[in-house]
């Protein structure tokens, strides 16, 4: 298995699930079951399908269950990805939304670290949250948070965003290298950061390595979903074997020259900008 991409649904009583639905541009198929990309966990595994199926590599799996915030599917997770990771043997792991619970958190941190070939592993959302609030984040590679969940991570002892300190908070949008700094400081992180914004950071071991502008897309930021995309082309980029740091900087100019040719507005789908993937992908490979 090359990619497997983890994270629940928003459906109440959606059945575990765990391999490669169907996708049709607009919709993923579960055997039957149909769910809109809208965004979210299914976003980001549409973006990494169309990334590794226009590469011609091996589709990517899914695991995923229902949580409507009642912790239900994401407890299901947490124990699944415990059992079974060392049987799936990822070569990415894509770490997304889910309820952090601490406790199975650190348990399944300590899983990762044993493990005799570890994955390469992204983590966003609710999982990102739930490593830097155990402090367990630098078992993962990559953390791929937007300006404010970089305040969040920034401060030592917030344990959810909705607690950080709020002169962090302040900044957050007014500079960002401050917050990049500050972090540095922070234990338990991953040693790469790639902070998604209006200019996308690559960060390796508190240092920026690039900073990312262009192609500028002012309504791209507003569409819901666009940072998800982002961590699906960078999963996808990482199985078809190109180092952490240039992955990183093709996805970021994947993921926006995407949405430049979406030609977006405010009320633009992502699953419109998802279908540009694989255009995206030669105007920028081929130019790197």
């Amino acid at each position: 298995m090359k990619i497997l991409v983890v994270g629940t649904v928003p459906i109440e009583n959606f059945n575990f699930y765990i391999g490669t639905p169907s996708f049709d541009g607009d919709s993923l198929n579960f055997g039957g079951q149909k769910l809109p990309i809208g965004m979210g966990t299914l976003s980001l595994f549409s973006a990494a399908y169309l990334t590794v199926l226009h590469l011609k590599d091996e589709p990517p799996s899914l695991m995923t269950a229902g949580d409507i915030g009642k912790a239900d599917g994401s407890r299901i997770l947490y124990q699944k990805l415990t059992e079974e990771i060392e049987r799936l043997k990822p070569k990415v792991l894509v770490l997304h939304y889910i309820m952090p619970i601490l406790a199975q958190t650190k348990v399944f941190a300590t899983k990762l670290k044993n493990l005799n070939s570890k994955p390469t592993i992204i983590a966003d959302a609710g999982f990102m949250y739930a490593f830097k609030a155990s402090k367990m984040g630098n078992v993962c590679d990559i953390f791929t948070p937007d300006v404010g969940e970089m305040a969040f991570l920034a401060d030592e002892e917030a344990v959810h965003p909705a607690y950080m300190e709020k002169h962090l908070f302040e900044i957050d949008s007014v500079n960002v290298e401050v917050l990049i700094e500050q972090a540095r400081k922070v234990h338990g992180l991953p040693k790469m950061l790639i902070v998604k914004g209006a200019v996308d950071y690559i960060v390796y071991n508190g240092n920026i390595l690039f900073k990312i502008d262009e192609p500028m897309v002012p309504f791209l930021e507003p569409i819901g979903g666009t940072g998800d995309t982002l961590a699906g082309i960078l999963s996808g980029l990482i199985a078809h074997g190109l180092p952490l740091e240039k992955a990183a900087y093709c996805a970021c100019k994947i993921n926006r020259v995407a949405g430049l040719l979406t030609n977006p507005t405010p009320r633009t789908r992502v699953n419109k900008i998802i279908s540009n993937i694989p255009k995206a992908i030669d105007m920028v490979l081929s130019n790197f």
